[in-house]
């Protein structure tokens, strides 16, 4: 989510990155406008004036305002290119607005927060500092600090641990006995609501003494598995990397994986509650 990692995206000129940002709001309005009904304008001719009471103008609200603003003056290329982000837009668009959990706050935040207009977009960030930094940009940013307990170098402990009897169950992860479950790390909130997306893009990942995405992963698919009902889409970022690679082939599943695009995997997880007696994966 931020460029604290060696730079492995294609360079993007700030223009171009302007141009796509704003291309990319206009097809979200066309495409959400196009599956409404018609009904009249509701700003009067310039030429007829009308009570200001009795009619108001559409427009855009104020953080897409403010976000599309961002983009356009700012020369910060995101992590995700442009086929990745089409990946997530392209689900956003049917299901917003909706609930979509984010590991991970960054420059690219402000941008999902918008795509998902009217629906509940949530930040978890390993750094206070940085949520501080992000929130005196965008104060309608909801994020909130995690702690992880992992490092990059236990991968291997930690995949094993995952073969595990009691990491096949699905169920709340703060009931979990699975060593992976992020059971007291998250605020309640994020148990309590279900997700209709959920894109791990964090926390770091790239150095042993980081803390990896183990857990992220492994918590994001049984979040999704044990939902009342329907399904979750779940993103993973950076699978070019070990970590990120078997960890999400190993409990998101080859056989919920519905695209990958660059670094890029999206995995659809249906509920296991719904339907009991589910394997973890599909055979």
């Amino acid at each position: 989510m931020r460029t604290t990692k060696p730079n492995s995206t294609i360079a993007i000129k700030p223009i171009l990155l302007a141009v796509f940002f704003l291309l990319v709001f206009l097809l979200v309005i066309i495409l959400r406008s196009s599956s409404l009904p018609a009904r009249p304008l509701s700003c009067p001719p310039i030429n007829r004036p009308i009570a200001v009471e009795s009619q108001t103008c559409n427009k855009l609200d104020t953080a897409t305002a403010e976000t599309l603003v961002h983009y356009v003056t700012s020369n910060i290329t995101p992590q995700q290119t442009f086929k990745e982000i089409s990946v997530s837009l392209r689900v956003l668009n049917k299901k917003s607005p909706c609930n979509f959990l984010v590991f991970g706050l960054g420059y690219d935040s402000p941008m999902w927060a918008a795509l998902n207009n009217g629906g509940r977009t949530v930040f978890l960030e390993e750094d206070k500092s940085w949520i501080q930094q992000i929130q005196s940009k965008f104060p309608n940013l909801e994020s909130y600090h995690v702690v992880y307990d992992t490092k990059v170098s236990r991968a291997s402990d930690l995949m094993d641990i995952g073969k595990q009897k009691e990491c096949k169950v699905v169920e709340d992860p703060r009931v979990s006995k699975c060593e992976l479950s992020m059971k007291g790390n998250l605020p309640d909130e994020v148990y309590e609501v279900e997700w209709d997306l959920i894109m791990v893009d964090a926390p770091t990942g790239y150095h042993d003494e980081a803390p990896g995405r183990m857990k992220a992963i492994y918590t994001a698919g049984l979040i999704g598995r044990n939902r009342a009902d329907g399904e979750t889409d779940v993103f993973v970022h950076d699978v070019d990397r070990v970590v990120e690679d078997k960890f999400s082939k190993a409990f998101l599943c080859d056989g919920y994986l519905t695209e990958q695009e660059g670094r890029l995997r999206h995995f659809t997880i249906p509920s296991h509650r719904a339907r009991l007696g589910r394997p973890f994966c599909p055979l």
